[in-house]
């Protein structure tokens, strides 16, 4: 399986790093929400190091919600109480160095000893919060509670057909191949890898969602484009610092 994965780079902007990788992990069904907003209003909460990435005049926000599963370092097995567990983050979409990766403006687990051990080990500066799915057809729902910050969402949605011609925007805002994250004074790029998003179309019924990150609110607005995908196996490798 591992070798598989490696092997499919076609669809990569930039080739697999020349070390291995340290980490397996597989985000399972993902919801994305996505929000375009103008470069002003984004600028001040990404590191200056990092350059906003644009798309047709306009930087974005979104919000995905999944359930991490299977993680675990390279060597080891997975261990279900930790390895498995929901994830939301809030991300933004940066370059540095010609590399396009995403920044997260926030990112929390449903359980706190994954939350824990994520924290210490990434650096990413997961939050623990309470997160529970729904997968009753024709409609599921992803419901997250942070009560120590004001931040929550409750999402129920369709998902509908895949989406055999992906546009420009779908690619952009999915296929991304490092993030980024400061940790103090230092700056630092964590390289993965996975075989292209399997993109659905996705029909939201309801979605109330309350997340004010610094000056930036998208509480009150619908997204401007949603998806919705099973989920993809992903190779990981460790921080390195830029």
């Amino acid at each position: 399986m591992f070798s598989s994965i490696c092997e499919a780079v076609q669809h990569r902007p930039w080739p697999l790093p020349q070390h291995r990788w340290r980490y397996y992990q597989e985000w399972n069904r993902a919801l994305f929400l996505h929000w375009h907003i103008s470069p002003e209003a984004l600028r001040p909460l990404v590191p200056g190091r990092l350059d906003l990435d644009i798309l047709e005049g306009q930087a974005w926000v979104s919000v995905v919600a999944f359930t991490m599963e299977q993680i675990r370092p390279r060597y080891f097995p997975a261990f279900g109480p930790v390895s498995n567990f929901h994830e939301l983050n809030v991300r933004t979409y940066v370059t540095h160095g010609g590399k396009a990766g995403v920044y997260f403006l926030s990112i929390e687990a449903q359980k706190a000893v994954s939350a824990y051990l994520a924290r210490r080990i990434s650096g990413l500066p997961y939050m623990r919060s309470v997160m529970r799915r729904d997968e009753l057809a024709p409609v599921a729902a992803f419901h997250s509670a942070n009560t120590a910050k004001g931040f929550g969402l409750d999402a129920w949605f369709r998902k509908g057909p895949d989406i055999r011609q992906k546009t420009p925007a779908d690619l952009w805002l999915t296929e991304r191949y490092c993030l980024y994250q400061d940790i103090g004074s230092r700056l630092y790029r964590y390289d993965i890898h996975h075989l292209p998003w399997p993109l659905q179309e996705v029909a939201l019924e309801r979605l109330e969602l309350h997340y004010q990150v610094g000056g930036l609110d998208i509480s009150e607005r619908a997204p401007d484009l949603v998806h919705y995908a099973l989920g993809v196996k992903v190779l990981a490798w460790g921080k390195a610092r830029i």
